[in-house]
């Protein structure tokens, strides 16, 4: 499964960035976007061939047509993440992402009916566990144990190891994988033209009637993906401390892989239950690019998805981060090179402003002639890398612009502190010149016309911005709205944004 990307001093990005990746990943492209000159041509033939239609149960498909190649990508997008998780059941999202996987009641197995009586002993056992540890009754734990055990070996007979994998492997599907996020939920990948109703028939079955299985063997793989990414990975720890000192309200404060004792916790009615809420058909949307006909997508998303039973809209989050009122501060001790991170709490995607904070991370992380590399690691070499960005550790909320540096041999996170600070109120009383300001616009255009440069790329951010602002056309948007920024709009949001009750600190330091 996708779940925290890229190399090591990128680790803090992934929950908001996943989709950036996904063009990488490209099972098809289509012909190169152009240059800044015939920018707006390409991307209103882009949107010549955008269709979408909502099926009668409330589930939306979005449909770009693309005949290059013969080849389709296809993302589900549910609009559900980390955020939406009941408290003292985190990780729930990204468990269930893990057991979609695992099949259903035709697909995994070789006798469902005796495998699920099975899988019913399990959790019964599983809660006798349960109630003999809070008796701390020792020969009774083992003796469940033991049961557990053999229950589980006699459930493994039945199961079809990866039998979802394979069935796309041997059609010819490439790419298969998911990811979780604070905000969302997402399953992909791409298939010949010619198995357009395969995948109609694999994604509704597995949505319509999933089984858990192997439920506690996965509860076992996560907690030590926990282990290794958040546990033992100073990285990790910073993190989860860090948020958990901005946010005192807001589940953004939560790790999306969850905490170790709720997931130890978790049963499979807690899945099934988190499924039944957020896997409504109206919370669900899909996006189709390559090489369709979108009659023949509709006529078969009606036959397929048109199964799924209405449901009652799932419920918003509704709470609110309070104004933050001072400076907040955490220092995580763990062997370790240093690091330094800052945190301004800023407004959400839809919000007018937030394309001006992406300018604000632009201008100071991108790449070696942005000003935070220029200062701190070229001049005053403080700080072996250092970057900054907006939407942190989501953006469908008022989120973090995270700015963060490795400090360098024989420096301190004072030392970058302060440099950074020089840096940030530069931004707050010099103007940004027309010049630099043209760069970075340039620069996040490319970068969004990369994500546009595939099947899939397009099929993510297509279905992101749908769930996300109501509408895939408001990505077309950002790039007249990046236009209209001017080095007023910088000077205006960064004095109002980079003050000290508004900030949160992090020190990553070596533990002794």
């Amino acid at each position: 499964m996708v779940f925290w990307q890229k190399k090591q001093i990128c680790i803090f990005i992934a929950a908001i960035a996943l989709f950036w990746s996904f063009s990488s990943n490209a099972y098809a492209r289509e012909t190169k976007p152009p240059q800044n000159s015939s920018i707006q041509p390409y991307l209103e033939r882009v949107i010549d061939r955008i269709s979408e239609f909502t099926l009668d149960n409330g589930m939306k498909f979005i449909v770009l047509e693309n005949h290059d190649a013969p080849v389709v990508s296809f993302v589900t997008y549910a609009d559900v993440g980390g955020v939406d998780e009941p408290n003292g059941k985190t990780g729930v999202a990204h468990f269930l992402e893990h057991l979609a996987f695992k099949g259903t009641e035709e697909i995994g197995t070789t006798n469902y009916q005796a495998e699920k009586k099975l899988l019913k002993k399990l959790d019964r056992l599983f809660a006798r566990i349960e109630v003999a540890e809070a008796k701390e009754d020792a020969a009774k734990i083992e003796q469940l144990t033991q049961q557990f055990i053999e229950t589980q070996a006699a459930a493994s007979e039945y199961v079809k190891q990866n039998e979802y994998g394979k069935i796309v492997d041997t059609a010819g599907g490439v790419g298969l994988n998911a990811a979780t996020s604070a905000d969302y939920t997402s399953y992909f990948y791409s298939f010949p033209a010619n198995k357009l109703e395969l995948w109609m028939s694999l994604e509704s079955e597995r949505f319509l009637e999933p089984v858990f299985r192997e439920f506690y063997k996965e509860k076992q793989v996560i907690l030590e993906e926990r282990r290794m990414r958040t546990d033992n990975s100073p990285i990790g720890k910073m993190i989860e401390a860090f948020l958990d000192a901005a946010y005192t309200t807001h589940p953004y404060k939560r790790p999306v892989i969850g905490y170790r004792e709720d997931l130890l916790n978790l049963t499979r009615k807690d899945v099934d239950r988190f499924f039944d809420t957020y896997y409504a058909p109206n919370n669900l949307t899909v996006a189709i690019a390559g090489d369709v006909d979108p009659e023949r997508v509709k006529e078969l998303a009606e036959v397929y998805f048109g199964r799924f039973k209405t449901s009652s809209a799932p419920n918003p989050v509704t709470a609110v981060e309070p104004t933050q009122e001072e400076t907040r501060e955490v220092t995580v001790k763990f062997p370790s090179q240093p690091w330094y991170l800052e945190g301004y709490h800023i407004p959400a995607l839809t919000h007018p402003d937030y394309p001006v904070y992406e300018v604000i991370g632009e201008l100071l992380s991108s790449g070696r002639t942005s000003r935070l590399y220029q200062s701190l690691v070229e001049q005053k070499q403080v700080a072996l890398s250092a970057e900054g960005f907006a939407g942190f550790p989501g953006n469908k909320y008022p989120n973090l612009l995270l700015v963060y540096a490795l400090v360098a041999p024989n420096k301190s996170v004072e030392d970058v502190a302060i440099a950074l600070n020089e840096e940030i109120e530069r931004l707050k009383n010099e103007p940004v010149t027309t010049v630099e300001l043209e760069r970075v616009k340039t620069q996040l255009k490319a970068s969004l016309l990369r994500s546009l440069d595939s099947n899939l790329g397009m099929a993510n951010i297509l279905a992101e911005y749908e769930a996300k602002t109501g509408s895939w056309r408001n990505v077309f948007d950002e790039l007249k709205k990046l236009e209209k920024i001017t080095p007023k709009d910088i000077q205006r949001v960064a004095q109002a944004t980079f003050v000290p009750e508004n900030r949160t600190i992090g020190r990553l330091l070596p533990s002794g």
